[in-house]
């Protein structure tokens, strides 16, 4: 990059320098600061005075030092070689850097984002003399086993197609095709850069109707999530966020994962750098890296680099979105990140609004999410990027600002509650103070893919929990005794469906993932046996009766015991339970 001299340091506070002398500098400009060379962003210009907040620890720059502009904004490098990498929040590879400074991340040392050394495989996928538009696939590179990468045209360049390589080996630098356009000549190579705080250009959106699935019941059966789609899992401290998503970023049919730790304790983003490579794919069977970038930008970091990481981990998805793929991203934690904006709008001493945070939160939060959705890209391949944001409200208090707001920008929320934390319950999901406004576009799905019941089934058990609710209620004033047989097998029921089908476990081999099939025949045998013992108790038969029919211990075992591949084992449980049930009503008959 080209640095000129485009001011002076005039004052120093924490992350933020005020700059004087502006010459010639423009707005989200990236720049770097004195003769170390921190990385910095210009974020206001005044006169002749400008606001920059640098992406390093500004310990030793002084008033006077240089300001060195580039003329450019502050943009990532996309190409082959990002997938199973760490970086950064303003992508630098860590492990690059661990090489340059040791342990420690020195100030004002840098590295390539990608490997300029390393040559890769590359096909062409059109001959010169044709037209191509922007977003035009011109040739394939095999990134990982899984895979492959499709380099495009950028979405700023269109033309004839004068020259492109023969398939061979080629590193990242180097041109592999050269396009005429309106204004001239412009050599394209493996790699592309783009500003990280301006969304990638789609040719259209798409409904959002498919769902994402997961693996996790409570979920995919309770509160859909669409691919394409936006969802905030709030929690307080210890209640499974963290876990959650790494659950949905094994199990869930994503193409690409991009995990941003944004502001999270550095032990809790060790365990996530150390453990995530020795996850195995379950589709493929090797490491879960090779479809996954991580973004490590832990609470001791600067906070500027913190508030970019968001940014940053969302462009890279919106880049595997343009080749055709549905992308995953994980953010942990979007709340660190609004306490980030908060200590920058302090330093420039903004106006606070509610609980210090600036007045624009809202518009970030919106900002970000609106990043989503389901697209047809420039190619016209299909392509998603859905958003898992996770929310960590102090004291686990939801009324608080970045939860509120976050409320109004995602179409589904996964509210976290601590009592079930606290009784092992996982995941942790509140089946009453969760929604999800996918459910009505998803049905289609369920009702062609799966089974026509799902949605019934489904209505039928979450009024269900609704009543439990009530009954619950009167059983704390008069105790469970007082209450009729009919009324206390709802509580059985609901018991039932929280044990046999809510909780799960990630260390069981059986139970750590079900298939939309599988939800749906465990469902349908709990509501069945719903049903039958309705009808029963009507018919006189007592709830100690309908309890000793074994094949309800059946029941309550089956997400253990009944693995994906066996569906009809569960037809044997749900005639197993009405043989039992019709003897207790010719008895009683």
């Amino acid at each position: 990059m080209n640095e000129r001299i485009i001011g002076q340091v005039k004052r120093v506070s924490g992350p933020v320098i005020e700059a004087m002398g502006i010459t010639d500098a423009r707005m989200l400009e990236l720049v770097s600061v004195g003769e170390s060379r921190l990385t910095g962003e210009v974020i206001k210009l005044s006169g002749s005075g400008a606001v920059i907040q640098v992406y390093e620890e500004t310990t030793g720059v002084a008033p006077y030092d240089n300001i060195y502009g580039t003329g450019l904004p502050l943009s990532l490098e996309l190409g082959p070689g990002l997938l199973g990498t760490i970086y950064d929040g303003i992508q630098r590879p860590l492990t690059q850097l661990r090489e340059l400074s040791g342990r420690f991340i020195e100030r004002g040392v840098s590295a390539e984002a990608l490997d300029r050394k390393k040559a890769w495989g590359f096909v062409p996928a059109l001959a010169a003399g044709v037209d191509v538009a922007a977003g035009a696939v011109i040739g394939t590179v095999q990134e990982t086993s899984r895979i492959e990468h499709r380099i495009c045209v950028p979405p700023d360049v269109s033309g004839r197609l004068v020259s492109i390589s023969p398939a061979g080996e080629y590193r990242v630098d180097e041109t592999i095709a050269v396009v005429e356009t309106s204004g001239g000549k412009r050599e394209l190579s493996l790699m592309q850069r783009w500003p990280i705080r301006t969304p990638r250009p789609v040719a259209q959106r798409k409904p959002l109707n498919i769902p994402l699935i997961t693996g996790q019941r409570v979920i995919d059966t309770l509160f859909p999530l669409a691919k394409g789609g936006t969802v905030a899992i709030p929690g307080g401290f210890g209640t499974g966020k963290t876990m959650t998503q790494h659950a949905i970023a094994k199990w869930c049919d994503a193409d690409i994962i991009v995990y941003i730790g944004c502001g999270e304790r550095g032990n809790e983003m060790t365990d996530v750098l150390t453990e995530f490579p020795k996850l195995v794919d379950p589709r493929t069977g090797k490491s879960l890296m090779e479809r996954t970038i991580l973004i490590a930008n832990t609470s001791n970091m600067p906070v500027s680099a913190r508030e970019a990481s968001i940014y940053t981990g969302v462009t890279l998805a919106e880049y595997y979105r343009d080749q055709g793929y549905h992308v995953a991203v994980m953010a942990d934690s979007t709340s660190r990140w609004a306490e980030a904006l908060r200590e920058l709008s302090g330093r420039m001493e903004e106006m606070p609004a509610e609980e210090g945070f600036p007045a624009y939160l809202p518009t970030r939060i919106a900002e970000f999410y609106e990043r989503a959705g389901y697209v047809e890209t420039l190619s016209g391949a299909d392509g998603s990027v859905t958003i898992i944001g996770a929310v960590s409200p102090p004291g686990g208090d939801f009324s608080e600002p970045v939860t509120q707001h976050t409320k109004r920008f995602v179409r589904c929320f996964w509210g976290l509650d601590r009592q079930l934390a606290n009784a092992r319950h996982y995941p942790a999901i509140s089946w009453l103070d969760s929604y999800s406004e996918y459910l009505d576009d998803v049905t289609p799905w369920w009702d062609e893919r799966v089974g026509p019941e799902w949605a019934t089934e489904r209505k039928d058990m979450m009024e269900l929990l609704q009543k439990e609710v009530r009954l619950l209620q009167v059983v704390k004033l008069v105790g469970p005794d007082a209450l009729p047989d009919s009324q206390r097998f709802v509580i059985e029921v609901c018991t039932m469906f929280k044990n046999a089908f809510l909780q799960q476990s990630a260390f069981d081999d059986i139970d750590r993932y079900s298939t939309v099939e599988k939800q749906l025949r465990m469902l349908s045998i709990i509501m069945a046996y719903w049903r039958r013992g309705q009808a029963a108790i009507k018919r006189g038969v007592t709830l100690v009766k309908i309890r000793r029919v074994k094949a309800v211990q059946e029941i309550v075992k089956m997400k253990f015991t009944v693995p994906n591949e066996s569906p009809e084992e569960f037809d044997r449980i749900l005639a197993r339970m009405e043989r039992g049930i019709d003897q207790l009503e010719a008895i009683y008959a």
